[in-house]
């Protein structure tokens, strides 16, 4: 979800607090049968896998990672044709319109999308209501009040979510790139990946290693939960697929010790960006994505 901008990977609230953003899952196919022939991915950086290496691709702004899940997705899926061209820092608009990173500009999105695509994945929505900032908002506020809940009070003690009604708002902005995708690629099947729990699944958190209080982390789990909702609701009015990444991250958040933990906290133990996928979350979004294929496409254990 990281919301690049141009040299920066995260607002300078979150670099004052001294942090840089930056088992194989699932099936493979038989021999010689794969899940799609063509298949283009698109989405932000819980797509596209910022400082995951390798890093690839033009622009270099868009941080790709040649294991990001959906590369693992088409080498594990054995896709001839594949196209990634998520990008970090994408919303709904940078589907339908360039985008400028610090590295260049991304082509918009669905201009990767054929008549002939057979399959789209596509991971959007957190820029949309603001996701680095929320997360460095909530650094900064939430350990002033450590038995309180700043954050949530920053966000929703006027009476209104704030939080709420950005993930209201973008709803029909998800409809929208749905839409275009099936009319960009009548015959792809599409599966809209929701994101992974990045707080533990219930508890307090763990304070003040990820300084986010109890009531804080409560009031930002239920957000994330609202967005996958969302994304789960749309995706089923538009007839497409989700993928639920959230429970299978339970207890490999951001809480947890490295090599336990598939999502990084704000100061990354692992080569990936903070609050985001590293590699293991990777194969393991990927294993989501294959598993849903595999309700119609027949295929066997495989690395």
């Amino acid at each position: 979800m990281l919301r690049l901008r141009p040299g920066l990977l995260v607002p300078a609230a979150v670099l004052a607090l001294g942090v840089t953003l930056a088992a194989p899952a699932g099936a493979a196919p038989a021999e010689d049968e794969s899940v799609f022939t063509s298949y283009v991915a698109l989405g932000d950086s819980y797509a596209a896998g910022p400082l995951i290496p390798i890093q690839y691709g033009q622009p270099a702004g868009c941080l790709r990672s040649t294991r990001n899940y959906p590369a693992i997705v088409a080498e594990r899926g054995g896709v001839s044709d594949f196209t990634d061209v998520s990008c970090s820092g994408a919303t709904t608009d940078d589907l339908f319109a360039p985008q400028a990173t610090g590295l260049g500009a991304n082509p918009p999105q669905l201009d990767a999308l054929t008549p002939d695509t057979e399959g789209v994945t596509l991971t959007i929505g957190g820029n949309d209501i603001g996701f680095a900032d929320i997360v460095a908002e909530c650094a900064r506020r939430s350990p002033t009040r450590p038995f309180g809940a700043a954050c949530r009070d920053f966000y929703a003690g006027g009476g209104e979510d704030e939080l709420a009604r950005r993930i209201e708002e973008t709803a029909p902005k998800v409809a929208a790139s749905l839409a275009a995708i099936g009319e960009r690629s009548p015959d792809a099947r599409v599966l809209l990946v929701g994101y992974p729990a990045i707080l533990p699944v219930d508890g307090p958190g763990c304070f003040p290693v990820v300084p986010f209080s109890a009531g804080d982390v409560e009031y930002l789990r239920d957000t994330q939960i609202a967005l996958n909702a969302m994304l789960a609701e749309q995706a089923d009015e538009a007839g497409v697929d989700f993928v639920d990444t959230y429970d299978r991250f339970a207890g490999h958040d951001i809480c947890q010790r490295p090599g336990v933990k598939w999502i990084e906290g704000l100061v990354p133990t692992a080569p990936a960006a903070p609050v985001h996928p590293n590699a293991q979350g990777m194969v393991e979004m990927a294993g989501e994505v294959i598993g849903e294929l595999a309700d119609v496409t027949v295929l066997t254990p495989g690395a």
